[in-house]
C-alpha cells in the first residue's frame, strides 16, 4: 500500500476528494492511512518491538472491505496501543524470531514415550516428533499461536490444513513453573486417535480459526478434501468485534464528512440502556430494575468467540444475535456440572448468562478494558466498581478474618479450573458456594478448592453457622438436572418447572427442555410446545429437538411456523424437524418457505463437512430426504476423514443392512474396530449383525465385550441379558441385569425385564416396586399403574 501513494502529498489530496470518490475507494483510504504510518517511520501508533510484523495488518487474500487494524491506530492511538499488547493482537502470528517464544535450540521433550525436538534453522522453526503413522519426521513450525499461559504452534500441510502440535511452551515465569515445554494432554495420545495433533480434532481451520483471526472463510472443499482458508488479519483486530472497516475509513478520510448513523459501518453491536451500578449503602450493592437487554448486544458479540458453540454460518456481523451464526451447547453432562458450573473447558458464555449479573445488565466491559482485555481493576478491586468492600470483605460476610490470605470476591465466587494443564479459568457464574450441594449431590465449591483437606460436609456445616440454615442462590437447577442425570423420573416435575419459569437463565430454560425430551409424558409435552415461543433462541431450539419423535403432521404443525423464525438457529432446527415430509403433503403456501429453510440448513451441514459428524449429519439429512446413494457417500466420506469413527461405521453398517448387503456391514465393523478411541458400540453393533446371520455364539460374545468396554450403558447390559436369556444362560442373565440395574435403577428396558422375571416367578415383593418405577416413566401408560394397583393388594408368596 506504501508504494501506491508514497508522500503525505498525495494524502492531502485524497482528504480534499469529494466524498463520493472517497466512497467509491474506500480502499484507497485505506492506503493513505498506511502511508501516513510509513512517513512517521514506525508502523501503527502502539505497535512495539514485541508484536509480529504481521499483527494487524491486511492480508492479501483479504476481503476488500477490510482494512486492517493498522488502518484504525490513525485516529484510535490509545485504543490501538491498547490493542497492541493484548492477547488478542497475539492470538496468531507467522512463525517468526519475533512472535515465537519457545525454546528451540535442540531441546528435547517426552510424553508417555512420545518425543519432541526443537530446533531452529536461521529463521525457520523445527520440530521432529511422530507423524500420522507414528514415523519421526521434521515438520517446520508455520504459524505461532497464542501468548501466555502457553504458546501452541502449527504446521501446515500441502492441503492447506494446519495442525496443532500438541506440545506447547509455558510461557509463565520460571518461578512459576514456566519456561519448558509441555504436552498439553495430561493422556497418552496416539498416532490414529483424532486428539493425536495429525487428528481431525486438532485441525486449525476447523477448531481454532475463526477465533484467532479476523474475517475467516474456511474455504474447504468437500470433494478434494483440501483447504483454502482465508482471513482478512491473522490475529484478532479491531474488525473482529466492529465489522468491516472499509466504510468507516473512507467516512473518516472524507471532507466534509457525510453525517452517517454509523459513521460509515455497516453494522454496530446494541448499545445497552444506561444502567446505575452504584452500591446502595444499606445492602452494598446496587438496586438496579432488571433492563431490557437488546439482542445482539455487547455480550453476544463477546461470546461469539468465548463459548462453546458450533458453527451455522460465517455470515457473521455485529449486531446479531449469537444463534444467528452459531449454536450454543446445553448445560451437558461431560461440559458442565449439574448446578451449571464449568466442567469441561466451555469459556465464560454459558457460565456468565447463569448468573445474576447478567440478568441485572452487565455487561463483558463493565469489568474488562474492551481493547487490552485486562481487569479495569487488579484482583478483586473491581468488584468494588459496584459492591461496597466494607460490607463484603467482612467477616460477617466471608466467615474469614480480614488481612493476607483471606478468601476475596474472585475466590469464592469464581472458583478456578485449569485446562490444558496451566490454563487457569474463573467460572462467571458468580455463584454462592453451596457445599451443602457437594454433599448432595457431589459437585465442587469453592470452599474445599481451598480448603482441600477439608470434606464438603466441614464446609456445608461452617457456612450453615455463619449465614443460618437458608440457603441462597439465583442458580436453583441442580437437583432437577442431576436427577435427569441419573435418569430418575422425579425430574420431570423439575424440569418443567424450570423451563417455564421467565427468571431461569434462558441457557437453564434451554438445557431444561433438551432434558425433559428424555422424560415424555402429555404434561411434558405441553411444556416442550410452549418452549416452542419461548424468548431465548436456545430454548426453542430444544422445543424443536424434542419434536422429532412426533407424527410427521404433527411435527408439521408445530414446527412450520418457525421456518422463518428471525433467529438462524431455530429456522435450521424448523426445518430438521420437517425434512422428511412428503411434498404433496406441503401446503402450497409454505413450499417456498420450506424450500429456503431446507437450503439454509443443508448449507450448514456443508459448512461443517471437515469433520466426521459434519458427514453423518449430512448423511441423516440425505436420508431423510430419501436419498440413500448420497447418504452412503457421506458416511464414507467422514470416515475417510477419520477411519475410527465407531459412530460413522455402525450408521454406515445398518445402510448395509437396510440394503441387503449385511455381510458388507460386518467387514466394516471388523475393519474399523482396530482403529477406533470407542470401540463398544462397534462390537454391539456386529453383534446385532451376527444375531441376524444366526451366528448366536459369536453374537453373545460381542455383546459380552461391549458390556465390559461400556458398563455405563445400560443398553448394551440389556442386550446382552436377552441374549443370554435366550441362550439359556438364566442365571447369568439375572446377574447382568441386576448389576445394570444398580448403575442405571430408572432405565425403561432393564426395568422391564426384571419386571417380567418377577411376575414369571410370582415374586410380588421384588415386583413393585419394579412396576413402581416404570409407572413414574410413563405416567400416561395406564399399563403400569392397573399392574402396581394389582401388585398393592396382592400378598406375597
Amino acid at each position: 500500500m506504501e508504494r501506491l501513494l508514497p508522500s503525505l502529498r498525495r494524502r492531502a489530496r485524497a482528504l480534499m476528494a469529494p466524498l463520493a470518490a472517497a466512497l467509491a475507494a474506500g480502499l484507497l483510504a485505506v492506503a493513505v492511512l498506511a502511508a501516513t504510518f510509513a512517513a512517521r517511520g514506525s508502523g501503527a501508533p502502539g505497535l512495539g518491538a514485541d508484536v509480529p510484523a504481521d499483527v494487524g495488518r491486511r492480508a492479501a487474500l483479504a476481503p476488500r472491505d477490510h482494512v486492517g487494524s493498522t488502518a484504525c491506530a490513525g485516529c484510535h492511538g490509545a485504543q490501538a496501543k491498547a490493542w497492541a499488547a493484548s492477547h488478542h493482537a497475539f492470538a496468531m502470528a507467522a512463525a517468526t524470531p519475533t512472535s515465537v517464544r519457545g525454546d528451540f535450540s535442540g531441546v528435547t521433550a517426552q510424553h508417555f514415550g512420545a518425543t519432541a525436538r526443537f530446533l531452529r534453522d536461521g529463521d525457520r522453526f523445527l520440530v521432529e516428533t511422530q507423524g500420522r503413522d507414528g514415523a519421526i519426521e521434521t515438520f517446520e513450525v508455520s504459524d505461532a499461536f497464542g501468548l501466555t499461559p502457553l504458546q501452541q504452534y502449527l504446521v501446515t500441510f500441502p492441503d492447506g490444513r494446519r495442525q496443532v502440535l500438541p506440545w506447547a511452551w509455558d510461557s509463565r515465569p520460571q518461578a512459576a513453573g514456566g519456561q519448558r515445554w509441555i504436552h498439553v494432554y495430561p493422556q497418552e495420545v496416539k498416532p490414529g486417535d483424532p486428539e493425536h495433533w495429525t487428528g481431525v480434532l486438532q485441525t486449525w481451520n476447523h477448531m481454532c480459526a475463526e477465533c484467532h483471526s479476523t474475517a475467516l472463510s474456511k474455504g474447504y472443499d468437500p470433494a478434494a478434501n483440501t483447504y483454502r482458508t482465508t482471513f482478512s488479519e491473522v490475529s484478532v483486530g479491531c474488525e473482529s468485534c466492529h465489522g468491516p472497516g472499509a466504510g468507516h475509513v473512507a467516512w473518516a478520510t472524507a471532507a466534509p464528512r457525510q453525517d452517517l448513523p454509523l459513521k460509515g459501518f455497516s453494522a454496530a453491536f446494541a448499545r445497552r440502556p444506561p444502567v446505575d451500578f452504584t452500591p446502595d449503602p444499606a445492602t452494598g450493592s446496587p438496586q438496579v430494575a432488571t433492563p431490557l437487554r437488546p439482542a445482539g448486544d455487547e455480550v453476544e458479540m463477546c461470546v461469539r468467540c468465548h463459548g462453546r458453540r458450533g458453527l451455522l454460518s460465517e455470515d457473521w456481523k455485529p449486531g446479531r444475535p449469537l444463534a444467528d451464526t452459531h449454536l450454543s451447547a446445553f448445560l451437558s453432562e461431560g461440559l458442565f456440572e449439574a448446578d451449571g458450573q464449568m466442567r469441561d473447558e466451555v469459556f465464560n458464555d454459558h457460565t456468565f448468562k447463569q448468573s445474576k449479573m447478567y440478568e441485572k445488565g452487565v455487561v463483558c466491559t463493565d469489568c474488562h478494558d474492551p481493547h487490552s482485555g485486562r481487569l479495569k481493576a487488579e484482583g478483586a478491586a473491581v468488584c468494588a466498581h459496584c459492591h461496597a468492600p466494607e460490607k463484603f470483605a467482612a467477616k460477617a460476610h466471608t466467615g474469614h478474618p480480614q488481612g493476607p490470605g483471606a478468601p476475596d470476591c474472585i475466590s469464592c465466587h469464581m472458583p478456578a479450573r485449569t485446562f490444558m494443564r496451566v490454563d487457569v479459568r474463573h467460572d462467571h457464574s458468580f455463584r454462592i458456594p453451596r457445599p451443602d450441594q457437594s454433599v448432595k449431590l457431589g459437585t465442587p465449591n469453592a470452599c474445599t478448592d481451598c480448603h482441600a483437606d477439608k470434606s464438603a460436609e466441614w464446609a456445608a456445616a461452617a457456612v450453615e453457622a455463619w449465614h443460618g440454615p437458608e440457603r441462597k442462590g439465583f442458580q436453583t437447577y441442580a437437583d432437577a438436572f442431576a436427577g435427569a442425570r441419573r435418569g430418575d423420573p422425579s425430574a420431570r416435575e423439575k424440569l418443567m418447572a424450570l423451563a417455564l419459569a421467565p427468571r431461569v437463565p434462558g441457557v437453564a430454560r434451554a438445557s431444561a427442555l433438551d432434558a425433559l425430551a428424555r422424560f415424555p409424558s402429555r404434561a411434558a409435552q405441553q411444556v416442550l410446545e410452549k418452549g416452542l415461543a419461548d424468548p431465548d433462541p436456545l430454548a426453542r431450539v430444544a422445543a424443536l429437538r424434542a419434536l422429532n419423535g412426533q407424527p410427521a403432521d404433527r411435527r408439521w404443525t408445530l414446527a412450520a411456523p418457525l421456518l422463518d423464525d428471525p433467529v438462524l438457529a431455530v429456522r435450521l432446527a424448523a426445518a430438521r424437524a420437517v425434512a422428511d415430509t412428503p411434498p404433496a403433503r406441503v401446503p402450497e403456501a409454505d413450499r417456498a418457505r420450506l424450500a429456503s429453510a431446507l437450503q439454509a440448513y443443508e448449507a450448514s451441514l456443508w459448512l461443517n463437512s471437515d469433520r466426521p459428524e459434519g458427514r453423518a449429519n449430512l448423511a441423516t439429512y440425505f436420508l431423510l430426504r430419501g436419498d440413500a446413494a448420497a447418504a452412503e457417500r457421506e458416511l464414507r466420506a467422514g470416515l475417510a476423514l477419520d477411519p475410527g469413527a465407531g459412530e460413522l461405521a455402525v450408521n454406515l453398517a445398518d445402510l448395509y443392512r437396510r440394503t441387503g448387503r449385511e455381510a458388507e456391514g460386518e467387514r466394516l465393523l471388523r475393519e474399523t474396530l482396530p482403529r477406533s478411541a470407542a470401540p463398544a458400540m462397534l462390537h454391539h453393533a456386529l453383534g446385532l449383525s451376527l444375531v441376524r446371520q444366526k451366528r448366536t455364539v459369536e453374537a453373545v460374545q460381542a455383546f459380552e465385550t461391549a458390556a465390559a468396554l461400556a458398563p455405563e450403558d445400560p443398553t448394551f447390559a440389556y442386550v446382552l441379558a436377552v441374549a443370554l436369556r435366550s441362550t439359556g444362560e438364566e442365571a447369568r442373565s439375572r446377574a447382568v441385569r441386576s448389576a445394570a440395574l444398580a448403575r442405571a435403577p430408572y432405565d425403561g428396558n432393564l426395568l422391564a425385564l426384571a419386571l417380567n422375571d418377577a411376575l414369571a416367578t410370582g415374586d410380588v415383593a421384588a415386583a413393585r416396586p419394579l412396576a413402581g418405577r416404570l409407572a413414574r416413566l410413563h405416567p400416561d401408560d395406564p399399563r403400569f399403574a392397573d399392574l402396581l394397583a394389582r401388585l398393592r393388594v396382592t400378598p406375597p408368596r
